[in-house]
């Protein structure tokens, strides 16, 4: 399979799966009779959100390549999936300290090994289709990342509703030296907006933030060191420790004290000059945090839920204002 930069063999995946899926937990507990974070249900065909998007993953970097994050309560669910698909570096964090630390603790180890890379970074619990015209904008992404260097590259989904919960980007200016595909710079970031914010978003043309984002690995790490010194000076001790016994004990001791931070609040939003957006097109995007989202999107692609519409808490309706994207997707 050829990849996405096999030029210079630097392109690594991250994924992040390491949350609980509480927004959608006693949805999870009527179809399923147990607790299970979303990445790993099956909500629709064989596969689960994870392995979706490990699929994803390999389809632009070799699995060699690729580092999962987990949390240690989720160990044997993460060992059955990945079983068969394989990922390069399964890691179990210790505790959860806020996206933050789940980005930087893979960051680190690959760092370590590969202080030149170029990273992808993609959560585990989005719902993305087509997945080739999704993986055409990331190969865009990617090169625009590489081109630029010192920015942050997003991939941005325009709107169709008002949408409180998901973060948005305001974008700013045509950046010309990123490539064919439009990439813009970022004006600012908007992070659960009210009513009034997110229409005035909707109406000044703003993206909602997917957090699919590709940088060279120094360039997060610069960003990190200055926005959260704390933190990165953590994850320094670690990587002076990776591949030594003296491993498994720092990292447990770093976990112990370490600040929570959150990715887009203390970083993101602190640096929108070295952030740029590039917009998702002819792909239908969600974040799958609320069960009619998940009815909702499999609904506009004519596909069979694996779940009885009964254990969605009230029956339901399509999202009022949401205009159907069928013709987009």
């Amino acid at each position: 399979m050829k990849h996405v930069n096999d030029n210079n063999s630097a392109l690594w995946s991250i994924v992040l799966a390491g949350g609980e899926g509480t927004r959608v937990s006693s949805f999870v507990q009527r179809w399923l009779g147990k607790q299970k974070p979303k990445q790993f249900c099956t909500f629709v065909g064989t596969r689960s959100l994870l392995q979706h998007t490990l699929d994803r993953a390999a389809r632009l970097a070799p699995v060699e390549r690729s580092v999962l994050v987990v949390a240690p309560a989720h160990r044997q669910e993460a060992m059955s999936q990945v079983e068969g698909r394989g990922v390069g570096t399964l890691l179990f964090q210790p505790a959860n300290r806020d996206t933050a630390a789940g980005v930087f603790l893979p960051l680190t180890h690959i760092r370590a090994r590969d202080p030149q890379a170029t990273v992808v970074i993609y959560p585990s619990d989005h719902f993305v289709y087509p997945e080739e015209k999704f993986l055409d904008t990331v190969r865009y992404a990617v090169r625009a990342a590489e081109l630029l260097r010192d920015q942050i590259v997003l991939l941005g989904v325009a709107p169709d509703r008002l949408e409180l919960d998901y973060g948005w980007i305001l974008p700013g200016q045509q950046i010309p030296r990123a490539g064919r595909k439009l990439v813009q710079t970022v004006q600012r970031f908007l992070e659960k907006p009210t009513a009034q914010q997110a229409d005035e978003a909707l109406s000044s043309h703003a993206l909602w933030n997917t957090m699919v984002m590709t940088a060279k690995v120094d360039t997060l790490w610069q960003l990190g060191r200055r926005c959260f010194p704390e933190l990165v000076e953590r994850f320094e001790r670690l990587g002076r420790a990776i591949g030594t016994l003296e491993e498994a004990r720092v990292l447990e001791a770093i976990y112990r004290d370490m600040p929570v931070r959150n990715f887009s609040s203390d970083l993101l939003q602190q640096v929108p000059d070295r952030a740029a957006v590039t917009e998702l097109t002819n792909a239908l995007w969600s974040d799958w945090g609320r069960p009619e989202r998940i009815a909702d999107a499999l609904r506009r692609i004519d596909r069979t839920p694996a779940f009885p519409l009964e254990a969605l808490s009230s029956p339901f309706a399509p999202i009022s204002d949401a205009h159907t994207l069928a013709a987009r997707v």
